[in-house]
C-alpha cells in the first residue's frame, strides 16, 4: 500500500470539503421543488441544516487551498498564474453569492445569487482539476 503523507491529507481535506459544498449546493437545489410541496418552513429547514456542513466545509476548503498554495512549489508560468487568479476570484463570488442568497428573503435574489454560487462553484472545481494536472 502507498504510505499517505502530509501533503495527502491536505488534498484530501481540500477534495472532500469541495465535495461537500459543491456536491450539497446541487443536491438542495435538487430537493427544493419536493421540500417546497412540504412547506415553506421544511426549505428553510433543509438550507439551515445544510449551511451548519457547507460553511465550515467552505473554510476548510478555503484554508486547504491556502496551505496548497504555500506547501506547493511556485511557478512563473503565466498561464497557471492566470487560471489560480481567476479561480481565486470566482472563489470570492462564490462565497459572497451563498452568503447574499442565505441572509436574503426576495425570491429574485436567491435565485441570482444562487445560480451565480453554484456555477461558479463548478468554475472553481473545473480551475482546480485544471491546475493539478498542469
Amino acid at each position: 500500500m502507498i504510505s499517505p503523507s502530509i501533503e495527502t491529507l491536505r488534498v484530501f481535506l481540500h477534495v472532500f470539503s469541495a465535495a461537500i459544498w459543491v456536491g450539497g449546493q446541487f443536491a438542495l437545489a435538487g430537493m427544493v421543488p419536493k421540500l417546497r410541496a412540504v412547506g415553506p418552513e421544511a426549505t428553510k429547514a433543509a438550507a439551515s441544516g445544510f449551511a451548519r456542513v457547507a460553511w465550515p466545509a467552505f473554510i476548510v476548503s478555503f484554508l486547504t487551498g491556502v496551505w496548497s498554495l504555500l506547501a506547493v512549489e511556485s511557478t512563473n508560468d503565466l498561464d497557471y498564474q492566470v487560471t489560480f487568479g481567476i479561480k481565486l476570484i470566482l472563489v470570492a463570488v462564490a462565497g459572497v453569492s451563498a452568503a447574499v442568497h442565505a441572509a436574503s428573503d426576495q425570491t429574485p435574489v436567491k435565485a441570482v445569487t444562487g445560480a451565480l454560487g453554484g456555477l461558479s462553484a463548478v468554475a472553481i472545481v473545473f480551475l482546480g482539476v485544471l491546475l493539478s494536472t498542469h
